[in-house]
């Protein structure tokens, strides 16, 4: 999904939308928290109620212009991505998510930065080889899932499927607090806290041997 990032980031770096935010499809008012859909045209993100939701995760429904971005965080115990893995995927930073755009018919690449979501290149044979096979890849739904991959020293890295929406929010909030050459107190606080929810609501798949995790 070549996504605007300007107009996703917009989303989440702004002020508190002022009350009486409305639904950008049927103009119902919204409450704080609410879902998304994607929109595969303008490539950007709308804010929905939930029978405008509902109705999107219907196959083909408006022609497929609109998704409903899902609400499911799966992680795998089985997945393991060594340092040299990550550095073929050429991402120099320790963060990034992954997600296949149905529109252009491939994978894409972004990570966070002070400057907004940067895409990387992506090579389609590397990512085959790197991270195409695992169990998570196979599930992923296209432009509205996204592997987040988190990598940080001298821990193995980790990653997660989640809805493409929260994958923005990251952003928003790197370039909303990052300050200075290494993000500063603000930066990593927030950085924690937002893997911390992911953690919390990630449900991770059985073990590649049948049993539990």
């Amino acid at each position: 999904m070549s996504t605007n990032p300007a107009g996703v980031l917009a989303q989440f770096t702004r002020r508190p939308p002022p009350p009486g935010e409305r639904c950008e499809l049927c103009g119902e008012p919204l409450p704080d928290e609410h879902r998304h859909l994607v929109d595969t045209t303008r490539r950007s993100l709308k804010c929905s109620c939930p029978p405008c939701h509902l109705l999107f995760t219907r196959p083909g429904a408006g022609q497929g212009r609109f998704r409903a971005v899902p609400d499911r965080y799966l992680t795998d115990p089985d997945f393991a991505l060594d340092g040299d893995g990550w550095n073929r995927l050429q991402i120099p930073v320790g963060l990034a998510f992954f997600f296949r755009n149905s529109a252009l018919d491939r994978f894409a690449a972004f990570y966070p930065s002070p400057a907004g979501a940067t895409e990387s290149e992506l090579d389609p044979a590397t990512w085959d080889a790197v991270i195409g096979g695992t169990r998570l890849a196979g599930l992923l739904q296209d432009d509205v899932e996204a592997l987040l991959l988190h990598a940080e020293r001298d821990r193995p890295a980790t990653c997660t499927l989640v809805p493409i929406d929260v994958c923005y929010e990251l952003v928003g909030r790197m370039r909303l607090h990052w300050k200075g050459f290494d993000g500063g107190a603000e930066a990593r606080a927030a950085l924690a806290e937002f893997f911390g929810r992911v953690e919390s609501r990630a449900r991770p798949l059985p073990t590649a041997d049948g049993g539990a995790p």
